[in-house]
């Protein structure tokens, strides 16, 4: 059985090892620093004799590294070295969640049911239907007193009759060689995973929002450095605004609402200013089109546009049939409807026409729609168009 280093000392970083099982695509060691996936953390990566370990899992009480490229056949004994970095991001994530999860329940009894240590930020979720701001604002601050006071993280390997000796946070189903992480006067778990030394260590504990999933509610935190990186990024990002908008970090807030009010007033102004150019556009398409067949082709015109301007001509004229196309890159796209005195079904005259151009469209009696490749010219689609409304 490979000996784990990682639970001896959860810092050490490099390590010697003996080869004692090497497969086509993992090799197995006498002992290791590298953590294999499992209890909701990631496994470590870094390299093996300079080569990268891209995963590192528990198979058939193996723990097994996988390698980018196979080890030399004549390899006995390898150079480990952990992947510093994301091991002490796995560890503040980790050990985070802990105290996150303990602050929850200490407070309020709300039970952590999983746990997600992400790539940029982790989950848990907490069996209830809702949380206010307070519990949470509550929950933080608690969680970043216990890493203020900088408490002890114990582990102890204890025996199933062991356990009534502590509080456990959440049952445990494992019956031998049970793990458990300690901060004295605060949480008692069972855990498999790698955790600092001290809460100090953790850095920080920010969470980030919440969302209802279930019957649960996730939560979404981070914790140590990615505090900082995500602190940076905001910072990034107001500094841009603040030099952008020309306001001060306190007014930043009021400005975007002004903004956005702004910017709703002005899209609907334009609505409303391209319906009443749709309106006029109507009634001059009825003027140039003298008679019962109103039709036009357009470049650039969406399928919406063409239904608002199909619908007012056709209500000004009731007699009317009306084809509209336009051309979009490479589809052609049209519109026929008629007015309340005409008895043609569009939706059939829309099928006699969709073939010409491989279309697909749909509709009804009054009005229909479709669109298709650009087979024909958008001339040569309303003279067939027209031609099939006389043979209807």
């Amino acid at each position: 059985m490979t000996i784990k280093l990682y639970y001896k000392d959860a810092y050490i970083q490099t390590f010697s090892a003996k080869v004692i099982k090497k497969e086509q695509d993992y090799v197995v060691l006498s002992e290791t620093a590298f953590y294999p996936t499992g209890g909701g953390q990631p496994h470590d990566t870094g390299t093996l004799n300079n080569i990268a370990v891209t995963n590192v899992e528990t198979i058939d009480g193996e723990i097994r590294h996988y390698l980018a490229t196979n080890l030399p056949s004549d390899i006995e004994y390898v150079e480990g070295a952990i992947n510093w970095k994301r091991r002490l991001d796995h560890m503040q994530q980790h050990s985070g969640q802990h105290i996150l999860s303990a602050a929850f329940d200490n407070l309020f009894g709300l039970q952590t049911v999983s746990f997600h240590l992400g790539k940029d930020s982790s989950t848990i979720d907490i069996d209830t239907s809702e949380v206010s701001e307070e519990q949470l604002q509550q929950v933080e601050d608690l969680a970043n007193q216990i890493i203020l006071e900088n408490r002890n993280i114990e582990t102890k390997w204890v025996t199933e009759a062991d356990l009534k000796d502590y509080k456990l946070r959440k049952a445990t189903k494992v019956k031998e060689d049970i793990r458990l992480v300690l901060i004295p006067d605060f949480d008692d778990n069972a855990c498999g995973g790698t955790h600092p030394t001290s809460t100090g260590q953790i850095g920080l504990i920010k969470i980030l929002q919440t969302e209802k999933q279930k019957r649960m509610i996730r939560v979404e935190f981070i914790c140590g450095n990615r505090v900082i990186s995500h602190l940076h990024r905001k910072q990034s990002i107001v500094s841009n605004l603040i030099q952008s908008l020309s306001t001060p970090e306190e007014k930043l807030e009021d400005t975007v609402r002004a903004l956005l009010y702004n910017g709703k007033a002005h899209e609907k102004q334009i609505a409303n200013l391209k319906e009443t150019l749709l309106h006029y556009e109507a009634k001059q398409l009825i003027q140039n089109n003298q008679g019962r067949l109103i039709s036009s082709t357009f470049q650039g015109r969406t399928i919406q546009e063409l239904q608002k301007l199909a619908k007012f001509i056709t209500s000004e004229s009731e007699q009317s049939i009306c084809i509209l196309i336009s051309e979009n890159e490479d589809r052609l796209q049209l519109v026929s409807a008629k007015g309340q005195a005409v008895e043609q079904s569009m939706k059939q005259l829309m099928e006699s026409i969709l073939p010409f151009i491989n279309g697909k469209g749909g509709g009804n009696d009054t009005i229909a729609q479709g669109g298709g490749e650009k087979i024909l010219s958008s001339e040569q689609l309303l003279e067939k168009a027209l031609t099939n409304i006389h043979s209807l």
